[in-house]
């Protein structure tokens, strides 16, 4: 996890044949498109100006360590060679194995390649009704276990894997549907039908083909190596590693040249991410010939030059030791401590006691700043300027390591 703990950022990309009619990567579901009609987009998705190269510059542009595309979403198409499945990039008119460029340019560009994979097919009623349709359940199963396999076998090493539509979405679709073989489940209980995901197998493959590799927790019965959090900050947390999926203009795949997150709030998601001790997962919505939107590659590279002055309060830091509060957050290495006031009202902030004592205090953002450590606690007193309303970053340089001090509540 070290590596990945270490980055903070990672960009996500949410890519397919929903991105034509542009109205989300759930356009298929949500208006109960048949899929006969949906997979005639297949014909229209040349993707005459996807460039591999220049979306892994994007990434490395925003400082972003990793990044993750969606290899396959819930409406079966797949960005990758499937011999088993004509469904995919490379048996229609695109003719390409996205995948394969994808995960070879982000490589060359010195960061690490993740994929997302979804088991959900929603072209396969077996996964609406198992129990009715076993034998359907179980061929989408197949195609589950044979794709694990061959993004894990034939794209290099792949460095995370993101689990989407796993047990807790199959089951409330089937509530949905109104099978009434689906329990009304408890948080944390599962399903035990007669059909099963044969997560253990799964897992077997994806240890065996990858054993450097990171994964989430939603996919059934696969051991995960952290959690995903979904359009939520959340709690500070420094026992279980995490990650917020999080969008960079409002939607996961396209809908539009929709304007993005304010550089400010970009920045501030990011620094409440890393100071609860996350990861931040920016999402973006190629169009469906490939380009960015250029208003999103414009805020990604802002957000990677404010990285590229700031970034070491962010990247290879851990949150704390004092806790999320109205001030802001913070982060630490080794002995250094950045405290990030997020509120530009601030001209004063009052940090609990430490076991520790402050050798020194500035500021990394430009302030004028005064402290005092006494056994009541530490105070700062900083002079905000407009240019850094954004984030003001304050510098403890302790005499111990930071990573030794419990986290501490601010009151």
């Amino acid at each position: 996890m070290a590596w990945w703990q270490q980055a903070r950022l990672g960009l996500f990309i949410h890519w397919g044949l929903y991105a034509i009619p542009a109205r989300g990567e759930w356009v298929q579901w949500n208006e109960q498109i048949p899929i006969r009609e949906y997979a005639k987009l297949a014909d229209q998705f040349t993707i005459k100006h996807f460039d591999a190269d220049e979306w892994a510059d994007v990434a490395k542009d925003s400082g972003a360590g990793y990044t993750v595309l969606t290899a396959r979403h819930h409406d079966g198409f797949a960005l990758f060679d499937d011999p088993g499945n004509p469904f995919t990039s490379v048996s229609t008119s695109a003719r390409r194995d996205i995948v394969d460029e994808y995960a070879t340019a982000v490589r060359k560009a010195g960061l690490h390649p993740g994929l997302y994979y979804s088991p959900l097919d929603w072209r396969f009623p077996g996964f609406f009704f198992p129990n009715l349709q076993l034998e359907n359940a179980e061929q989408m199963r197949t195609q589950y276990h044979r794709q694990i396999r061959q993004l894990m076998s034939n794209y290099g090493q792949i460095d995370e894997l993101w689990f989407d539509g796993g047990e807790s979405d199959w089951l409330s679709f089937g509530h949905e549907m109104g099978d009434s073989s689906f329990p009304k489940l408890k948080p944390g209980q599962h399903y035990h039908g007669r059909f099963s995901w044969q997560g253990e197998k799964v897992d077997e493959i994806i240890r065996n083909l990858q054993p450097q590799i990171i994964v989430n927790n939603r996919a059934a019965d696969v051991p995960p190596d952290f959690e995903s959090r979904e359009w939520r900050v959340g709690d500070f947390d420094c026992t279980t590693p995490w990650e917020c999926a999080y969008s960079l203009a409002g939607y996961w795949g396209y809908m539009g040249d929709k304007d993005p997150l304010s550089l400010k709030d970009a920045i501030q998601l990011l620094a409440n991410v890393a100071g609860r001790d996350g990861n931040l997962l920016l999402n973006i919505g190629p169009r469906a010939d490939g380009s960015i939107v250029p208003s999103h590659v414009q805020r990604l590279r802002e957000i990677g030059a404010w990285l590229n002055k700031y970034g070491e309060s962010i990247r290879d830091t851990r949150g704390g030791p004092f806790m999320p509060a109205s001030y802001g957050v913070s982060t630490h290495n080794n002995n250094r401590v950045y405290v990030h006031v997020l509120d530009a009202a601030k001209r004063s902030v009052r940090l609990p006691p430490i076991p520790a004592r402050v050798l020194r205090a500035s500021s990394l953002t430009g302030e004028r700043i005064s402290f005092a450590q006494s056994p009541g606690g530490i105070d700062l007193t900083l002079e905000m300027r407009a240019s850094n309303e954004i984030d003001a970053i304050v510098t403890l340089d302790l005499d111990q390591s930071a990573a030794g001090i419990s986290p501490v509540q601010v009151v």
